[in-house]
């Protein structure tokens, strides 16, 4: 129906709305929507870029989003801009929707607002209509929450501006610091939306708030405000090395060492570094390295320099270490800067560098002696003990040598040994020795000597020996080898030459001038490499003889051609005819002619070497050995001492040729060059060594020449050579630097004879000068010290050189008592820096400047270092003196719990100038009960005291107190089942007294060993350490009974906060998996599973916390859902306090159960005195804690055995041995003991239960002297046993009305006396009355009065209940359980109103009768409920006559619920099913509450209390006569005291007794006469009595009681009654007719006498008994109003009494004369 309304006709509209529409399209498309009661519409229906005097068209759509068809109406609009079509009702099925058309027509330019309005069922719901003009509108967010940055560092966020409006708006940013914006300035069209960035960069740390505004719109502008929020954190990072734990960093201190270790040379080890961020933002860091001198690099590198880390992550940085110089040791430093440079941590990284570490396993191979033309082989062994790959070569050409290896070069693995092979093929019969050098690249070369023998036909040398070799090195130092052999043994025939005992020869003593021979020492191997004088001109030893040149380079030297022969000048400089024979090499290109020489003395020989190469474009290299030897050594005939041999000198020659044409390339080299690009670091003027590896992996041979000329400041060994294919060579280069200025070394390495083939070798070197840096420019300051104290300050040197440095600190002597420093010697590594420990001590009050110089060297000592390098630190620092005081000299803690801690603060101040070190101890004083040991090893060593100089100086005192957590139970109350029983029993069940006694110690350690509820048990019965095991006894119940509700009031009467518990064992047990616990369960644990399961017992609230003197209630419930007995352990845990274990414990029994549930097994009687002539009666009671009544016998059989024991005396006597208790109430079983002698007795009863089960008890009493204990102190404990709250604490949720007190104690009562108290009953509800009743359960030697006995209380009100107690009897312990029903009266008014109407239909259905005759034509039958069916097969059996009767039958009658005996709280609902639907139920009174009043007092006879409470007797009055019948004792009105006095005056009257009673007592008096005549004993007592003075008591008679007593001698009335008889007073009447009959002269003896007999008769009526009771009652009564109307308010007792002084009234004085003054 309104779906087929038509749209929008095209109009002007629709051109003005195709530019709007398409950019609100999006905005519509997101029109919110909502749902009411099934149907969805749209929130608002808007309408924009309106027109006047033209209409828009909205539809608005509603859809049914519910299950069932929905029937809604609707009202139009009420405005006439808004419209719609006629409100029709509307009906959609589940998923429909209808359009509903509004138009919109516009009257003027504002902004339109209206409602539509939806009626359904349910409710009503809206449509708001808006028509809104064009406008500038931003949306922009309220606020925008930056994410945490770093101090110095930046983030960012960004947000939405959407152009909400109309029209086209320009906007710009305002913001402030450290916040901006980005764009600040742009424009938005209608419905565009840009993205703004907010940046935030913080200087400090903290909350930074600021707001940004948006400025836009036209003339005039409008704002938007965003409120910016963001944290800045200073950033904190952690530096720790991976595998180690990470710890705290201080920024700005070193840290551990990265240490690679020692990595092989060359090889290149990485190592990470986690750099952790331990704060909550991301932080960015910058790497860098420290900065040193050109020349250094100790291969320490990361190609990190800055990242970020982001917030509690961690960066893992790898740190690379390439190490090139073998045996050095770098330390580098990389700083890791944050927050743009203001925290710094410095990461420190050192390593080393190993090399190759290769040796031979002989320094020498001995040849021996073999014939010309042979060749022998020996091996060699050479190792690499080092985990680094070893090059090594030989030095020798084994082509043209004698001696020739298998394996002249090679590569030794880390860890290998390597077995060569060496063979000798001697060319000429001579001893042949040459010193092999082993190059190792990274390592110094290693020598070796092979040497041996060759013999011919002809000539037969000496065979050379090892020991030749060590004679000839020590006679060479000696200067002796340049003689040949013959001159020298001439010498030592002529005594000119000696042998020392080496066997060396030496010079004779006189000859020497007395100076020791030298002896020959290994040279540096580096220094014999490069100054051997065999292939250089430098040499350590002077040369024998020299051959020159030692190199050449034939050049080009092409086969056809005849090549230039190199002439070899070979000079010998001994004094002896030497022979040169040089090794043939017939495959070699150069020969030497001749091949054997003859050279004189001191004289110099050509040989000349020619190049014959056989083939074209090839390389041609060799190396020319020749032997040197002098011409005696040919034959060993020419030899007479062997200490004179001289082994030969060898001669090389290395020559290098070619054979390509000039214009013809040379083979292009092929060649793996390793060289180092520095020197290593030395000491200026001293050489320095490194290494070069020229590999030649090709095939083809490599020929190498190294310009010296171009270079001359590097020395190069090899300069001209050759490599082997798949060989290699080893070049050792040596510079000299002088200074330290950085020299660059260009050595040209030509390869293969050709120029352009040249490798330029770029080295660098520099000389290390010793260079130390102190810090602080050499100046170490100390603040003022305190004299004889010390400062020790950490103060950096720096090693700023390239060398290991060895520092010594000198301190003059007389300083070293003030100034010192640690450590005083050491080691710096080259570039590292290490921090001293100084330590300055004043030894008086002065300024001190003092010096110190350190001593520096290098590590290895060089003969050219400087000897005096040292550089002087001055130290100023300055002694004085001072004090220190505490700026509050008492200072208390306050109580501290025992087990915590509390700090406080100490304000030391120093007065002085300088800083003072101080020692704070304690001077333990400890006040209290305590263990002195104990507590000292719990306190810290020292805490607090000042020892300055080990001078003690008082600062301050400190005192605390130690505490434990205290609670108490401070009341008890129950609700539900056992709401009937006493507080005292409920106080005796839970032994609450034993708790509390408990609760009041201190804690045991056991008890401590878990100082919080923590869960700490893997059973499911936890471990107990607690000395003090409870029963929580709940008593016993039928099941299905109420719960047992105890309500217990915890205290905290400590001075500290109390944390306490209830902890179920499964509380205490841990969570452990199901795998880890015991399948198998015991008994008592599945029956504690059960309960706790079942929750049949509950705490709540199970924990909590107590402030001091704070309390709480906790309510413990016990529920009888199971018979049986059910215990469950919960441990009490007071927090760093007691914890104690009760077992909670209940009973369920049946319903037809009888049973009696004892609290114990024991009862202990009171204490009474041996020989109490009347012993007091106690009680035993009994709970029936059943529903049904129980009958018991007490069995007396063990009481009988004890009389018999003790001869016959009663000690026990049971005066109740049988009774009954009824269901919920407490049975009295009274009991005497009456102890024979002082001790304690016991005696086990049985106690039978008639159809129940049978319990013994075990009674024990203590007999004791009473002249040792007196009858006062046992009283004391008596009352004192219990100690129970006297006034209330608690109250159950609806109570109505509390007693001002639960316990009151009357203390001991002499026998025939009252004592009374008053207590309160205060009705505590606002708004109700509450009617109170109390329960009098007097015994019969107590009479119990309260006053009221029921009342209202209205709300608020309390009335005062006046409690006396009066013994009749026996002498008795009285504890009687004083029980006060309350009810509300509103609940009590409606049950009476209830019963009432029950009662009234009772009566009313007992007279009604029903028809039940069908023929009688009533056409209406009276319906009623009780109507029965059976009533008419009742009255078809009967006669006519009784039928009729019978048809007016009654109704049923109304029948009072059955009411078995149920439990108290028994919750019996009384609803009524079909079967008792025609029964009325009477109605039940209403729950009352329960108040329970303990009242406990002792009676005495009156003798046992005059005898042991004297002081007491006059608080008490007695009241005369004593009466057996309690009724007798009351005093009431004066009525009943006046009959009882004529009661009593007949008794004692004779006048009224029969004849035969007045002949019985003639009988006994006559019998009693004549005895006392008869006695002779009696009569002379008579007689001593009439001699005896007069007693001291007779003086204290007044006249009028004299006067009396004589006027009395006659009477025989008895001393203790004092009334007159009847007879007597007749008498007297006729006197007085008598006297009234005589004459007047008798008349004032008559008056005399009347006067005397009226005061008689006064006296004798204020002595009665019934004037002294009417007194106390009157008194009683005056004093209890007074005592109500204070309670009232109406009197202030505690009032300052007024005095108010009335003028005296003188006309009163002077109109009455006479009268006499009146006294009240």
């Amino acid at each position: 129906m309104l779906a087929q309304v038509p749209d929008e006709p095209e109009n002007s509209d629709s051109s003005r709305k195709s530019i709007y529409d398409s950019k609100v399209s999006a905005r519509e498309a997101k029109k919110k929507k909502v749902v009411f009661w099934g149907i969805e519409v749209p929130e608002t229906l808007s309408w924009h870029g309106w027109e006047l005097g033209k209409e828009m068209i909205k539809h608005l759509t509603l859809k049914n989003v519910h299950g069932k068809v929905q029937k809604l109406r609707y009202r139009a609009p009420s405005t006439p801009f808004f419209f719609t079509v006629f409100p029709q009702p509307i009906t959609l099925n589940p998923g429909m929707s209808v359009t509903l058309p509004i138009v919109f027509r516009p009257s003027k330019e504002m902004d339109y607002e209206d409602t539509i309005f939806f009626m359904k069922a349910e409710g009503e719901f809206s449509v708001t209509l808006h028509a809104m003009l064009p406008r500038f509108c931003l949306s922009v967010p309220a606020a925008v929450q930056l994410p945490v940055c770093a101090v110095h560092s930046a983030t960012e966020a960004t947000f939405a501006v959407r152009n909400v409006g109309d029209l086209v708006s320009i906007f710009a940013w305002e913001t402030s610091s450290p916040f901006s914006v980005d764009p600040m300035f742009g424009t938005l069209n209608p419905g565009a939306e840009c993205m703004v960035k907010v940046v935030f960069k913080p200087k400090v740390a903290g909350v930074h708030y600021a707001a940004a505004t948006c400025w836009f719109g036209g003339e005039v502008k409008q704002m938007r405000t965003i409120k910016l929020k963001a944290l800045a954190k200073y950033p904190y990072l952690c530096v720790s090395m991976t595998g180690k734990k990470s710890e705290g960093v201080q920024p700005g201190k070193f840290q551990d060492a990265l240490c690679f270790g020692s990595v092989p040379v060359g090889k290149t080890v990485e190592k990470c570094v986690e750099i952790v961020n331990m704060s909550l933002v991301d932080a960015p860091f910058r790497i860098e390295q420290a900065e040193g001198p050109l020349l250094r690099d100790y291969g320490f590198s990361c190609d990190v320099s800055h990242d970020v880390v982001p917030a509690k992550g961690k960066l893992v940085l790898r740190i690379r270490f390439q190490p090139h110089v073998v045996g050095e040791h770098s330390t580098d430093y990389f700083t890791i800067t944050s927050a743009a440079y203001h925290l710094k941590t410095v990461l420190k990284v050192v390593g080393s560098c190993k090399g190759p570490s290769v040796s031979l396993h002989q320094h020498s191979v001995n040849f021996g002696w073999i014939n010309l033309g042979e060749s022998l082989m020996r091996t060699l062994k050479i190792s690499n003990t080092s985990d680094v790959p070893a090059y090594y070569q030989f030095d020798i050409d084994c082509k043209g040598s004698v001696f020739s290896l298998d394996r002249p070069c090679g590569v030794l693995e880390g860890a290998t040994t390597l077995t060569l092979k060496v063979i000798f093929r001697p060319a000429h019969p001579i001893n042949y020795h040459r010193r092999v050098v082993c190059l190792v690249h990274h390592q110094e070369p290693l020598y070796v000597d092979f040497f041996g023998t060759c013999h011919s036909d002809t000539a037969k040398p000496t065979t050379l020996q090892k020991r030749h070799l060590s004679w000839y090195r020590t006679n060479m130092v000696r200067g002796l080898t340049f003689y040949p052999p013959d001159i020298l043994s001439e010498m030592l025939k002529n005594g000119k030459l000696q042998m020392d005992e080496k066997g060396a020869l030496m010079l004779p003593p006189e000859i020497s001038e007395d100076q020791p021979p030298k002896e020959y020492l290994e040279p540096n191997p580096m220094a014999e490499y490069f100054y051997n004088a065999v292939s250089s001109d430098l040499a350590l030893f002077p040369a024998h003889v020299s051959v020159s040149p030692r190199e050449y380079d034939f050049g080009c030297c092409m086969p056809p051609h005849k090549a230039d022969s190199l002439s070899l000048c070979v000079t010998n400089h001994t004094k002896g005819s030497i022979i040169v024979a040089w090794t043939p090499s017939h495959s070699s290109a150069f020969q030497v002619h001749p091949e054997i020489g003859d050279i004189p003395p001191l004289k110099s020989s050509t040989f000349y070497v020619f190049c014959r190469p056989t083939q074209v474009n090839s390389l041609y290299a060799t190396e020319l050995e020749g032997f040197a030897v002098y011409k005696v050594m040919r034959h060993y005939t020419n030899i007479e001492n062997d200490a004179t041999i001289c082994p030969s000198w060898c001669l090389t020659v290395r020559l290098r040729a070619h054979t390509y044409e000039a214009k013809r390339e040379h083979i292009i080299p092929q060649y793996v060059l390793d060289v180092p690009k520095i020197f290593p670091p030395v000491a200026c003027d001293t050489d320095t060594y490194c290494s070069m590896l020229l590999s030649n992996p090709s095939t083809s041979l490599i020929t190498f020449s190294v310009n010296q000329t171009a270079c001359p400041s590097v020395l190069v060994k090899p300069s001209l050579g050759h490599v082997i294919p798949g060989g290699h060579q080893i070049f050792f280069l040596s510079t000299h630097p002088v200074n330290t200025v950085l020299q660059q070394h260009v050595l040209p390495l030509e390869l293969n004879s050709y120029p352009a083939y040249t490798k330029e070798i770029v080295l660098q070197s520099c000389g290390q000068s010793l260079l130390l840096l102190l810090e602080g420019d050499g100046i170490l300051y100390f603040k003022p010290l305190h004299v004889g104290t010390s400062s020790t300050r950490m103060y950096t040197i720096k090693n700023c050189t390239s060398l290991p440095m060895v520092f010594t600190w000198k301190i003059r002597r007389s300083d070293s008592k003030i100034l010192s420093v640690s450590p005083t010697a050491g080691i710096l590594q080259p570039y590292e820096t290490m921090a001293q420990a100084w330590t300055f001590t004043p030894d008086k009050k002065t300024k001190y400047v003092l010096q110190a110089m350190v001593f520096v060297r290098w590590k290895s000592p060089d003969p050219v270092s400087p000897k005096d390098v040292h550089y002087v630190l001055r130290i100023i620092g300055e002694g004085a003196l001072g004090t220190i005081r505490a700026q509050k000299e008492h200072l208390d803690l306050g109580n501290i719990l025992v087990g915590d801690q509390k700090s406080c603060s100490i304000v030391l101040l120093n007065d002085g100038i300088c800083t003072l070190n101080y020692i704070l101890s304690v001077e333990r004083l400890f006040t209290g009960p305590c263990d002195h040991e104990e507590v000292l090893s719990d306190l810290p060593a020292a805490d607090l005291a000042s020892a300055k100089e080990k001078q003690q100086q008082f600062l301050c005192c400190i005192v605390a107190t130690g505490v434990y957590p205290t609670l108490c139970i401070t009341d008890a109350c129950t609700i539900g089942t056992a709401s009937r029983n006493s507080k005292m029993h409920i106080w005796k069940l839970f032994s609450l007294d034993t708790l509390n006694e408990f609760l009041e110690r201190d804690p045991t350690p056991g008890e401590l060993t878990y100082k919080v509820p923590t869960r700490h048990s893997t059973c499911l019965i936890p471990p107990v350490y607690t000395p003090l095991l409870l029963d929580f006894d709940f008593g016993s119940a039928p099941v299905d009974s109420e719960p047992t509700i105890v309500v217990l009031m915890l205290e905290n009467k400590g001075v500290v906060p109390v944390d306490w518990a209830f902890l179920f064992p499964s509380d205490q047990k841990m969570d452990m998996e199901r795998w880890a616990e015991d399948a198998d369960f015991t008994p008592q644990e599945l029956h504690q599973m059960s309960i706790q399961d079942n929750q049949l017992f509950s705490v709540s609230p199970k924990s909590g916390t107590l402030l001091p003197g704070q309390e709480k209630s906790v309510q413990l419930s016990h529920r009888h859902d199971f018979i049986g007995t059910d215990r469950l352990p919960v441990l009490l845990k007071i927090s760093y306090g007691h914890e104690i274990l009760l077992t909670f414990s209940g009973v369920t029994v049946e319903h037809d159960q009888r049973y009696v549930h004892f609290a114990s097994t024991k009862h202990v009687f009171a204490p009474v005195a041996v020989g109490c002539s009347q012993p007091p009666t106690q009680i035993y009671k009994l709970y029936n804690g059943g529903s049904m009544p129980v009958t018991f016998e007490v069995q007396l059989d063990n009481i009988v055995k004890i009389k018999e024991k003790n001869f016959q005396h009663p000690v026990f006597v049971c005066l109740t041995p049988r009774g009954e208790i009824l269901p919920g109430e407490a049975g009295h079983i009274e009991w005497i003991f009456s102890p024979l002698e002082a001790k304690t007795y016991t005696v086990d009863v049985l106690i039978d239960i008639l159809e129940g089960d049978s319990t013994q008890i075990t009674f024990q009493g203590v007999g004791y002297n009473p002249n040792i204990v007196r009858e006062a102190a046992t009283s004391r404990h008596f009352f004192s046993s219990a100690v129970i709250p006297g006034s209330a604490k608690l109250t159950v949720p609806g109570q109505a009305a509390t007693l001002s007190h639960h316990r009151i104690c009357l203390g001991n009562i002499p026998d025939c006396t009252k004592a009374g108290r008053l207590v309160f009953l205060n009705n505590i509800s606002k708004s109700k009355a509450v009617v109170f009743t109390w329960q009098l359960n007097s015994c019969k030697e107590m009479v119990l009065e309260v006053a009221p006995e029921s009342g209202v209380a209205q709300p608020g009100e309390s009335i005062p209940c006046f409690i006396t107690l009066q013994p009749t009897g026996n002498p008795y312990f009285c504890r009687i359980n004083l029980v006060c029903e309350v009810y509300i009266q509103e609940s009590l008014v409606q049950y009476e109103r209830d019963l009432h109407e029950w009662e009234k239909e009772k009566e009313r259905q007992a007279v009604e009768f029903t028809i039940t005759e069908k023929d009688l034509g009533i056409k209406k039958k009276l319906k009623s409920p009780s109507v029965r069916l059976s009533d008419s097969a009742e009255t078809a059996n009967l006669p006519e006559s009784s039928a009729v009767i019978r048809k007016y039958k009654t109704l049923p009658p109304i029948k009072s619920r059955p009411t078995p005996s149920q439990p108290p709280g028994h919750n019996d609902k009384g609803l009524l099913d079909k079967d008792t639907s025609q029964k009325w139920v009477k109605p039940e009174p209403p729950t009352p509450l329960f108040l329970h009043l303990d009242v406990s007092a002792r009676s005495y006879a009156i003798e046992d209390f005059l005898s042991n409470f004297a002081l007491d007797f006059h608080r008490y009055f007695l009241s005369r006569p004593f009466s057996t019948q309690p009724s007798e004792c009351k005093l009431v009105d004066g009525s009943r005291h006046r009959n009882r006095t004529d009661v009593e005056l007949k008794q004692l009257s004779l006048a009224s007794a029969s004849k035969q009673e007045l002949e019985v007592v003639t009988d006994i008096l006559t019998g009693v006469i004549r005895s006392l005549l008869e006695d002779g004993h009696f009569q002379t007592s008579v007689r001593k009595i009439q001699d005896e003075p007069v007693p001291y008591f007779s003086q204290f008679q007044s006249a009028k009681s004299a006067e009396l007593q004589d006027s009395r001698q006659g009477s025989t009335f008895p001393s203790r009654v004092s009334s007159l008889t009847d007879l007597d007073l007749e008498k007297d009447g006729e006197r007085k007719k008598m006297n009234q009959e005589t004459s007047p002269s008798d008349l004032p003896e008559s008056c005399k006498t009347f006067h005397h007999k009226e005061l008689m008769e006064k006296e004798i009526i204020s002595r009665q008994p019934a004037v002294g009771n009417l007194v106390e009652l009157v008194l009683e009564n005056i004093l209890q109003n007074i005592l109500i109307e204070a309670s009232r308010g109406e009197v202030v007792l505690t009032a300052q009494p007024r005095i108010i002084a009335l003028p005296p009234n003188a006309s009163r004085r002077i109109t009455n004369p006479a009268t006499p003054p009146c006294r009240a």
